[in-house]
């Protein structure tokens, strides 16, 4: 079974989504883009515990908070999934409720367009909608899960799906940080505790361990004469109040309230790591070890689900090294039916293929769109994939691009930007604007990543040097960038030696000089002329491309002295992501007169 479309309606923070899936899809995008929504969406359709929990929603799981209208009316929450690749057993027990999704055009057929169904391009789907509204009578908030086509009712009228039809679906919500916190207790939903029902265990363990533990022989309260004393004494006071014929000691301490439920939440799993330890409560391992143990439980689940697995992985990458990030990702691209994953990590996004990412964008109006990665233009795959882990990932997440045209330009870029930053809080940091300074091969590829970027959305700018290009060379340039800037240097080591003042030029020299690091450049124990010290400055730095040293060039200079032309270019980008302005925070009114002051308690006096 796989999920082919999701309408989300007011809906946490989003208003309104439609979004469409084919395959294993990787979500990317800013912080608030409706990632994790996106994940609880699925999970209130089509997770079979979800609902189980009273209430099953709360205020905040409506757009903006807004469950009433402004006359009092309820407000509706909508999620519909569309499912497809429907299994055998699916199909049989929702036969009354099946319908036919033409995967090409993405939409369902209409009737009388029974003959496309053996096209080729038809397949049959279940359309499932969770509804959730404030119930006014009860006073508290109701979610159900029903079938958007039941046409053996009457009109209007949903079927609601059922918990044992939930479970056929097979789908696994994996949530951030809380993985392990419940994944091997026997508490109702955990991820043993689906294990153990997914294999048809039966056991007697309640029973019997109830049982072990009320007979237990000396109680835990024997033996410790102090405590026993204390207990006497508590026996003693309350027999004052509370007469018994008992003749032995009417209080106990047990390791339990000897309840099934309690018993759920008590019961821990431990386990030992190393020859030399003795075994530990699995919460106490590290959190890596608890993902990872996480991870060996869901591939015992996919084996038991067989075919039919969905799982929602919220940022995988959380307490992972990047090979085990690997190995998570290749497991679910391989085990799982369909899998919708997050995440932030290179190493997770480059095992995806580009064409299963989808970059979640919300606008400000609450609208969230799902972009796909279109290797549009000059972009090869394997371009796609050399850069990926080196900025592409980065950029993607974000919501522009500054393509330098090398390792200086990008070093010299970021250092300045840092530098005005810092000083200046008029500028809104590039990192919070979501803008990546990256560096491709050379002039050659600008335009093959200026069109990448551009096609996903992306504010797209070039920095690069002054050169010779012939028409279609300028032309391609233009057209693959929103701001194309050259300067009016044949490098960016030109550029410095040009525009950052001699004094801090001959500082780092002299820095690099006494460090013994000079190389072949022969820097002079004492000043030279002005030029030899440019010819110096440009010599260094040539032999030192991308190691930082052209950072440490603009670190020693104030913001005075920073080049201009790199100051001017970055004014640009600015200028097109400014600082969000603040919303003014008004103080409620307050009362400062004793007689204005409302007295508590007048409502109990008579």
């Amino acid at each position: 079974m796989k999920v082919l479309r999701t309408k989300i309606t007011r809906f946490r923070g989003i208003r309104e989504a439609e979004l469409h899936f084919d395959d294993h899809t990787l979500l990317v995008g800013m912080n608030n883009a409706g990632k994790s929504t996106f994940c609880e969406a699925l999970d209130l359709v089509l997770g079979p515990d979800r609902l189980s929990r009273f209430p099953p929603i709360d205020e905040h799981d409506f757009y903006n908070s807004e469950y009433l209208s402004p006359e009092g009316e309820a407000i509706e929450l909508r999620v519909e999934v569309l499912v497809g690749s429907l299994s055998e057993d699916i199909q049989s027990t929702c036969a009354s409720h099946v319908e036919w999704w033409h995967n090409t055009e993405r939409r369902l057929l209409a009737a009388g367009e029974v003959d496309l169904v053996d096209g080729g391009l038809v397949c049959a789907c279940l359309r499932l909608v969770a509804i959730g509204k404030y119930d006014a009578e009860e006073d508290d908030f109701v979610a159900q899960t029903w079938y958007c086509h039941s046409p053996d009712l009457p009109d209007g009228e949903l079927k609601p799906v059922s918990k044992s039809v939930k479970r056929l679906f097979g789908f696994i919500y994996l949530r951030t940080l809380r993985t392990g916190s419940r994944a091997l207790s026997l508490e109702r939903g955990s991820l043993l505790d689906v294990i153990l029902r997914l294999g048809d265990v039966r056991t007697d363990l309640w029973e019997s361990t109830i049982q072990r533990l009320r007979g237990l022989h000396p109680p835990i309260d024997e033996g410790a004469d102090e405590l026993r004393r204390v207990l006497d004494a508590i026996e003693a006071r309350l027999l004052e109040y509370i007469p018994t014929d008992r003749p032995d000691a009417g209080t106990r301490l047990f390791v339990s309230q000897l309840t099934r439920e309690h018993l759920r939440k008590t019961v821990s799993f431990f386990l030992a790591l190393a020859p030399d330890q003795a075994p530990i409560p699995f919460q106490s391992v590290g959190t890596g070890t608890l993902n990872t143990l996480v991870l060996a439980l869901l591939t015992i689940i996919a084996e038991l689900k067989k075919d039919n697995v969905i799982f929602a992985m919220e940022e995988p990458e959380i307490a992972l090294p990047p090979h085990t990030q690997r190995r998570v990702v290749q497991y679910l691209l391989a085990s799982t039916t369909q899998c919708f994953v997050t995440s932030h990590s290179p190493y997770v996004i480059e095992r995806f293929e580009p064409e299963q990412v989808r970059i979640l964008r919300r606008d400000n109006t609450g609208v969230v769109t799902a972009d796909p990665i279109i290797l549009a233009g000059k972009m090869k795959a394997k371009t796609y994939r050399k850069h990926a882990r080196r900025g592409l990932c980065e950029a993607m997440l974000g919501r522009g691009a500054i393509v330098a045209e090398g390792l200086t330009e990008q070093v010299v870029l970021s250092a300045v930007a840092q530098k005005l930053e810092a000083t200046d809080s008029g500028q809104y940091p590039l990192d919070l604007s979501g803008v990546t300074v990256f560096t491709g091969d050379g002039d050659g590829s600008l335009p093959e990543f200026g069109e990448f970027f551009k096609h996903l959305g992306l504010r797209s700018y070039a920095f690069l040097d002054k050169k010779t290009r012939s028409p279609v060379e300028s032309a391609q340039l233009n057209a693959a960038f929103d701001v194309l800037h050259e300067t009016a240097f044949l490098g960016a080591e030109t550029l410095l030696a040009s525009e950052v003042p001699l004094a801090r030029q001959w500082e780092l020299l002299v820095a690099i000089r006494d460090e013994g690091s000079a190389g072949n450049v022969g820097i002079p124990a004492s000043r030279p002329a002005d030029s030899i010290v440019q010819d110096l400055t440009t010599q260094l730095l040539k032999g030192r491309k991308g190691d930082g040293t052209a950072g440490r060039l603009i670190e020693l200079c104030d913001t005075t002295e920073l080049p201009r032309t790199v100051v001017n270019f970055l004014a640009l980008v600015y200028a097109d992501f400014p600082r969000p302005t603040r919303v003014p925070f008004s103080a409620p009114p307050t009362t400062e007169t004793e007689e204005e002051t409302p007295d508590p308690t007048a409502a109990l006096q008579v």
